[in-house]
């Protein structure tokens, strides 16, 4: 488990960008259309999924849903924490001049991270780690080895990959909305339009 640990915190710690610089205000266009003299804002809204009740066929897989929704909602932050540093995170790395600094910056924000993530790493299972990995794709729209290649090279990423293995996981998962990891993608299209709580108690406990 300790290098499961070690894993998931090195996907962590290259998300995160040491530089610091302060927000520019941002400017906004916004679409209108102007009918007979008024003007109408346009706005693009977000689609609305609804989700059917879920009929389990047995105790055992309701309780396999509890755990599956309790392991995305775990998971799922962290993976957009990731999705959200990446690109910044890669970005600074090209600016530095040698491969030293870059391994220096790494060595850094790698001691950092370990001692901010450490407790909460430690608290994730087996499981919540593979869900991770398929959200970092979801997310990143790209495979965790992927990430961990371009920034440490083919050998390192190999060598975690390896690591991975030895507990059931792998940074080459890749993420399937549509089929094997659809019951994931439905949790967490939930989350995001902040419906999970009500669809698990309908699901779970059979409310309408």
């Amino acid at each position: 488990m300790k290098r499961v640990f070690s894993v998931l915190c090195l996907l962590l710690f290259l998300s995160v960008s040491v530089k610091s610089q302060e927000e520019k205000p941002k400017t906004y266009i916004d679409i209108a259309a102007i009918y007979e003299g008024d003007t109408i804002a346009v706005v693009q809204l977000k689609p609305v999924y609804i989700f059917g009740q879920i009929k389990f066929k047995n105790n055992k897989e309701r309780q396999e849903y509890s755990k599956l929704v309790r392991d995305v909602k775990i998971a799922y932050p962290y993976a957009k924490t990731i999705a959200y540093s990446i690109v910044e995170t890669y970005e600074y790395m090209e600016t530095l001049p040698t491969e030293k600094a870059k391994q220096k910056y790494l060595e850094d924000v790698q001691k950092y991270m370990m001692d901010e993530y450490k407790p909460k790493m430690k608290k994730m299972t087996k499981n919540q780690g593979k869900i991770l990995v398929k959200l970092i794709d979801r997310e990143c729209n790209t495979p965790s080895y992927n990430i961990v290649k371009a920034l440490v090279g083919s050998f390192k990423a190999g060598v975690y990959n390896a690591f991975a293995g030895l507990f059931g996981n792998s940074l080459k998962t890749r993420y399937d909305p549509n089929d094997k990891d659809a019951s994931i993608e439905a949790i967490v299209i939930q989350i995001e339009q902040g419906t999970i709580d009500y669809n698990y108690a309908r699901n779970y406990h059979g409310f309408r």
